[in-house]
């Protein structure tokens, strides 16, 4: 029989059994973040519903709205997780799209995901615009380099992450269209 129990670190809250998490599907978009060094921006993210507490690196992105292009959700996306005002045009792609399935403690998510490049100056990063669950979950933000990220025994979402960074430096792979990708699953409960 299917059990319940309190989610650590998020009082009321509780965490579903495996089986009966809510299912979401969704469209979002993720944006190579690049700095002039070519250290990539990536956000640490955490399923508070997990004890010990379970953490990964991702890059910058989220949910396109109602009405919304892909390249205006990445806009918006990485101004509100970063402070970064870029335009539409300063954006590289789409680069690739895939389907993701991301399941947590709480829910599972399947989305399909576009991914685009932005490269720009370093600069400090604003969380000002995070969302009250960002402000709980998010543990770290930081430029990695591309050494750095090879060597670390953490979770890198997407996985292939240093293979979407050469495909943004091939223009003539993606001038057409974005490449269609493998379906995926980068999860902390597998679904």
């Amino acid at each position: 029989m299917p059990t319940s129990s309190p989610l650590p670190g998020r009082p009321g809250f509780v965490r579903p059994a495996p089986e009966d998490r809510p299912r979401f599907t969704r469209r979002a978009v993720r944006v190579l973040l690049v700095d002039l060094d070519d250290r990539v921006l990536l956000i640490e993210d955490s399923d508070l519903g997990l004890d010990p507490v379970v953490h990964w690196w991702s890059t910058p992105g989220g949910g396109v709205d109602p009405g919304e292009t892909d390249a205006r959700a990445a806009v918006r996306e990485l101004f509100e997780e970063t402070g970064l005002r870029v335009t539409p045009r300063q954006l590289d792609g789409p680069l690739v799209t895939r389907i993701v399935v991301h399941g947590f403690s709480d829910k599972v998510v399947r989305q399909t995901e576009v991914f685009f490049r932005v490269r720009v100056p370093a600069f400090d990063v604003d969380v000002s615009g995070h969302t009250e669950e960002e402000r709980l979950t998010v543990a770290d933000i930081r430029w990695w380099d591309l050494d750095a990220l090879e060597a670390t025994g953490d979770s890198v979402w997407p996985a292939d992450l240093r293979t979407l960074l050469a495909l943004a430096d091939a223009p003539d792979r993606w001038a057409e269209g974005p490449v269609a990708a493998a379906e995926v699953e980068e999860s902390t409960v597998p679904d």
